[in-house]
């Protein structure tokens, strides 16, 4: 399991031209799922994930985590974080966990988030999404399952 996290002042993401999710202040965290991905995957994940200071204290230093200050997360599937670019030009996505199995982890993903009393809004599973992100430093983090 792979995340891409951005701390973002204000984001959104769209289908066929409507928003369907929206934050202001939070993270846009995009998810990748690959072969071998389990429960135990997506707690340990969401633990680092809520609980990872890279919020700013009263000092502006990146003390502070997404539970401290109640901060949302806007969840979108992104498959193509398994890209495989080593041989030619077009990236191979085998790495990639089959659709089916995909969109059940990342609902769970999401449930779990939450469980945790975290504010979730969420993109379209499979769709061809707009994602509009105002990175906030810029912070961007990646974080990947044991």
């Amino acid at each position: 399991m792979k995340l891409v996290i951005q701390r973002s002042k204000k984001s959104s993401v769209s289908v066929n031209n409507k928003i369907i999710g929206s934050i202001d202040n939070g993270l846009v965290v995009l998810v990748g799922f690959t072969h071998g991905d389990t429960v135990k995957d997506i707690e340990y994940i969401i633990s680092k994930l809520i609980n990872l200071r890279i919020f700013d204290d009263e000092d502006g230093i990146m003390n502070k985590s997404l539970i401290d200050i109640g901060a949302s997360i806007l969840s979108i599937s992104q498959f193509t974080l398994y890209a495989n670019t080593l041989k030619g030009r077009r990236p191979s996505y085998t790495d990639a966990l089959n659709p089916s199995e995909a969109e059940l982890l990342y609902n769970l993903f999401n449930e779990k988030l939450k469980e945790n009393n975290i504010n979730v809004e969420t993109g379209l599973f499979g769709a061809d999404m707009e994602v509009n992100i105002t990175n906030d430093g810029p912070v961007t983090i990646v974080l990947e399952s044991l």
